[in-house]
């Protein structure tokens, strides 16, 4: 199997490239990626130096660079993980998110179909869903209702995607999967974001009155999913992936799980603004894909978080060296004039 994953620097993009390597070492792998100020080679280091990847630095809202990569490349399958995917910088600029999101996947769709790639996977997310009630979790076939530019422009590619299915009976799946954490994770995302803060004794900016739920999902689960989607998914469906019913865990919590593991002490926590049209409540149903392809989340969200703050603290040179410049001027723009 010849396969280039798009996104590749970047977090779960990343992680999915070594766990193909990992669980396919006879496959061939393209890695994909514009490095955006969410890409990092540094993410790829090792298969890169081992030379058991071809990397290309190509932004896929570029027809043209697209069009040379696929003509050379000749693949078999594409995993689509590229887009913007921060929430709150959607909000304050949506435009990028459009072009990334809704125009590069329509980009990939023309490529691939002129080359006639034999499977296509669309990563999405379940915020394209919108906010839930305090009962019930999303199911394939829930209405769309983004409340964000991000998961407006993440609903539109994913409808892009379907419509070239039913159209043009191109070869796609989407898939929908709650919050990953795990290595690799760019520390604008809460769980990144808290333990770095927490270990450098900053505030943790928590959102409101931190009471909305999210469904934790480890990333090494996720990449399990999709390479089992990649390799059994019905052509057409959409498959959502999730945690289990323990990891829905209200962010304040989150926030404190975080501050135990650390032995760091709960004043870090600071309460700010909340962001608008925040969703106050995510949580997946996966029957689908357990019953059709047999997959179901392995790591439960304490040994997952464990896991992810030894990473951190094993890796601080990464992220510290991520938490510096350019970041940091977004970072007191979001939240220096928030907290309450």
């Amino acid at each position: 199997m010849k396969v280039i994953i798009t996104g590749a620097a970047g977090f779960i993009g990343s992680n999915l490239t070594h766990h193909i390597l990992a669980k396919r070492p006879d496959w061939s792998v393209t890695a994909l990626d514009s490095l955006t100020y969410a890409g990092n080679l540094g993410n790829l280091s090792s298969p890169l130096a081992e030379k058991r990847i071809e990397f290309t630095k190509t932004d896929i809202v570029n027809l043209d660079a697209l069009e040379q990569v696929f003509a050379a490349g000749k693949f078999d399958a594409v995993l689509h993980l590229a887009a913007e995917s921060h929430v709150d910088r959607s909000l304050m600029d949506g435009a990028a998110f459009v072009k990334t999101n809704v125009l590069g996947t329509q980009n990939l769709i023309s490529v691939s179909r002129s080359h006639g790639i034999k499977r296509f996977v669309h990563v999405s997310t379940d915020e394209v869903y919108g906010s839930l009630g305090p009962t019930g979790r999303f199911v394939e076939t829930t209405p769309l209702d983004p409340s964000s530019p991000y998961s407006a422009s993440k609903a539109a590619s994913d409808l892009m995607v379907l419509a070239a299915y039913r159209s043009h009976g191109f070869p796609a799946i989407v898939t929908r999967c709650t919050n990953n954490y795990g290595a690799y994770h760019f520390p604008e995302k809460l769980i990144p974001l808290f333990i770095s803060n927490a270990l450098e004794n900053k505030p943790l900016p928590v959102y409101g009155d931190g009471m909305q739920v999210r469904s934790w999902l480890y990333v090494e689960d996720h990449c399990a999913a999709l390479l089992s989607v990649l390799e059994g998914g019905r052509f057409g469906e959409v498959y959502n992936i999730g945690g289990a019913a323990e990891a829905e865990i209200a962010n304040l919590e989150t926030t404190k799980a975080i501050l135990r593991v650390l032995g760091k002490p709960e004043t870090l926590i600071q309460y700010v603004a909340d962001r608008p049209g925040h969703d106050r409540r995510y949580a997946i149903d996966y029957s689908k894909i357990n019953k059709e392809l047999g997959w179901r989340p392995t790591v439960g969200f304490e040994a997952g978080l464990k896991l992810t703050v030894d990473w951190y603290l094993k890796n601080q040179d990464w992220w510290r060296s991520i938490k510096s410049g350019e970041y940091m001027k977004y970072y007191e723009q979001q939240y220096g004039s928030k907290a309450e």
